[in-house]
This record gives C-alpha cells, structure tokens and sequence, in this order.
C-alpha cells in the first residue's frame, strides 16, 4: 500500500483532552489540530453528547506536528481517531489508500446534500476525484489565509495625511500586491508609539507548510496555475509563466524590504506574537484566527482585516478542513451519527457562533451573516476565489519539494524566481513520473 508521506518524522506528543466524567460505554476519539477552532468544537460537541449519550474526547497535535502524526496514524492503521478533520491535501491518498470511509450512500440514506454546502468547500474538502460527486468528507471548518492590519494606525491623522501626499492615495487596506507593498515600505522602520516598527509579518517557514501557503497568496492572484489543463500534469508554462515569475518576485520584494529582522522561519505562530506585540502594521495569516484577534484583549479594538489583495485576479490560498469518519474506527455507527448531527443547520449556526467557520448555505446565505462578524463578509469575498495546493496522494512529496525551491529562493536568495519555478517543474515531473502519472 503506497504512503502518504515517506519516513516517519519526529512523532509529537498529542494533547489530549480527558473525558468528561461518567463517560459512556458508547465513546468517540476526534483527531484535528491544537488551536482555537478546536477548543469551539469541543463546546459544540457538548450537544452531542448530550443528545446522544457519547463521549466525546479529542486529540488535538500542534500545526508544526500535525500532518506527520495523523499521516502515520492513517499509514500505520491504528486506531486513535474515529473521527479526522483532515486538510484538504489528504483527501486524495485517504480516498485511494482507504483511509476514509466513502460518504456518498450515508449521505442518501440521511438525506444530507452536498448542495447545502460552498461549492468551494465542497470541491476542496470533500471530493475524490476532484469535482466527482465522490464525497469522502463533510466540510466542516472553511478558511483562506487573509490578513489583518492595525487600524488605529491606519486611521492616524500625520499618517493618513503623510501616505497621502506620498502616494496620492488614502492609507487603507491594500487591495492589490503592488499597494501592499507600499503600504508595509511606508510603515516599515517607523517609530510609532515610541517603537520600532515594521511593514509586514509574512509566512517563510520551511519545515511543514508555511512558506508554501504564504507564497502561493502572491502566486496565484498573479496567474500561478499547477496546470495548463486540470488532470494532464502539463506543467510547463504554467507553474513557471511569466505571471507566476511576477508573483513570486513580489512575494520575495515584501520579505526582503518589510519583514521584522531575522523573520526566515515564521509561520502562524510568530505571526500573532508579531502582530499582537506591536511589532508589524500588517500580518499575513489564516482567517481561522480571526475571531480570537477580535477579541484580544491588547489588540482586539485596535485590529481590522482584508482579504488576500488581487493582482491580475481575485484570489486566495485555501485553508480549511473536512471531517472524515476513519476506516479503521471501532464504533462506525457513532462516528456516522457525529457527521449527521454535524451536518444540521442549527448546529453549523451554533459552529459559527462560537468562533468555528460554518461552510452551510443556510449559514452563509443568511442576511445577517455578513455582519455578525468584523471578518464575515470578508470570508465571504475570500471562499469565493479560493484555490487549493495538490491534493494527489503523492501530495507531501509536492509540497517538501515546494517548501525547499521557495525557502532557497525568497530567504537564502538562490538564483532567481523563475529558475525557482522551473526546479519546481522538474521536481514535480519526478514525483509525477514515479507515481505513473507521467
């Protein structure tokens, strides 16, 4: 059976949360990552308990060791997880390798309909093939990666009037690549409030994702495609086009001229403690954190947020997550009961509510969700021009090769953009090849 990611790394210890007490015979163990959304679930899911009698626990892992230790959970076959809420990434090798327990006759009997989903959310986070009415995953969590910004600095009278006459524009949320990077050169360096200031904290961790996702937030508003025709593998002219060339230039424009010193390995993490220290007008991160910046006690008044700025288009990297139901689960007939449950209209009203991102219809469409939230109409314009990494089962080997061409080229400053995307190509071509793809 072929892997999802080759060699084990370092296993993390996983957080586990303990039972509630006087747990149930009938018990379910959900797998996700350790952050804020995760702690709303676990309130959520107080309901199922305590409609259903099942013990709910969870496993949450650390970002940095979450995609090793759910990968060799799945490649190993044991049995922790009941329930995953996998990236979308996974979805291709859990389908093929049979990790996940295909959705689409449960979805019949129960009468729940993909249509009452995002079609994005949809597509990214529950189909195997892509856009085949194969559902391997409920959505369960939407994200893209966005931004948020100081708003008291940028609502500063000298400030406002300085850019001003700078650059004959007012001092607002930039809506393209090119005003960005204004904007984070003008606050760059600044001192505001008696400290020393920087333009933009942005994503250049090499070792799991971060410097991928933060990348690819400039490749592809800029025309970054994988392929020249979706399901070919034809990368050549699209993966190193001159847009994409552009857009990688640009990403590496913002690190070298506005990025806080020695900033080569940041990732979510130290771009909130960036942010909520002071240190950054702006910071690129997952609209996941929203609504816990919102209610920060030291910035929360102070923060405001925009979408992925546009280059030649409208576009943003997706983040987010489906819930799955392991194959290899002891107790199927719970786990199908959580996804039902999960998948009522109530209860994605009460998911967002409580801070997670709700990917129903009836939740999004709703007229008052646009301001129920400083960030909900925001999330809205970024779902809607979402696009997605791989999600071939070779998809970790993809993304390491990606990891290494962007770090060596934006932060060790090796060559040039376009021998970058070009090293990509070959990269990519070999994977591809030994997969039978090519």
């Amino acid at each position: 059976m072929k892997k999802l990611i080759g060699g084990a790394g370092a296993l993390a210890a996983a957080i586990a949360l303990a039972p509630t007490s006087g747990a149930q015979a009938d018990e379910l163990t959900l797998c996700w990552a350790a952050w804020d959304p995760a702690n709303a679930l676990v309130e959520l899911s107080k309901d199922f308990t305590a409609q259903t009698g099942t013990n709910m626990k969870f496993e949450f892992v650390p970002w940095p060791n979450f995609a090793d230790r759910m990968l060799n959970e799945l490649n190993s076959g044991g049995k922790l997880c009941d329930l995953l809420i996998g990236d979308s990434q996974w979805i291709g090798g859990s389908a093929e390798n049979g990790y996940y327990v295909k959705l689409n006759d449960f979805f019949d009997k129960e009468g729940i309909s993909m249509d009452d989903f995002a079609p994005a959310t949809v597509y990214a986070y529950s189909t195997w093939p892509k856009g085949t009415p194969n559902y391997w995953a409920l959505p369960a969590m939407g994200d893209a990666n966005g931004w948020f910004y100081r708003k008291d600095w940028f609502e500063n009278a000298d400030l406002m009037a300085e850019f001003k006459a700078k650059y004959n524009r007012d001092l607002a949320p930039p809506k393209t690549w090119a005003e960005l990077k204004e904007t984070a050169e003008f606050f760059q360096g600044r001192e505001i409030d008696g400290k020393k200031v920087y333009g933009a904290a942005i994503f250049t961790e090499r070792a799991s994702e971060g410097i991928t996702m933060g990348a690819t937030s400039a490749l592809y508003p800029y025309g970054f495609k994988y392929e020249n025709t979706p399901g070919k593998y034809d990368m050549e002219g699209a993966v190193n086009s001159a847009d994409a060339v552009a857009g990688l230039e640009m990403y590496k424009a913002i690190y070298e001229c506005c990025t806080p010193p020695g900033y080569t390995d940041s990732y979510m993490g130290e771009n909130l403690d960036a942010f909520k220290s002071g240190q950054v007008a702006m910071m690129m991160n997952w609209f996941a954190f929203m609504p816990g910046m919102a209610k920060d006690e030291t910035v929360g008044a102070k923060t405001g947020f925009f979408v992925n700025p546009g280059a030649k288009v409208a576009a943003s990297t997706l983040g987010g997550q489906g819930i799955s139901v392991v194959a290899n689960t002891d107790n199927m007939d719970g786990a199908l009961a959580y996804i039902k449950w999960f998948a009522q209209p109530d209860v994605q009203k009460k998911w967002w509510s409580l801070g997670g991102y709700a990917c129903h219809n009836d939740v999004l469409n709703d007229p008052s969700f646009k301001g129920s939230q400083p960030f909900a109409a925001q999330f809205l314009e970024a779902m809607g021009g979402v696009q997605d990494f791989w999600q071939e089962p070779a998809y970790a080997q993809l993304l390491q090769a990606m990891q290494k061409r962007m770090h060596d080229y934006v932060v060790a400053d090796k060559g040039t953009a376009k021998e970058a995307l070009d090293g990509l190509i070959v990269d990519w071509t070999a994977i591809f090849e030994e997969e039978g793809k090519l």
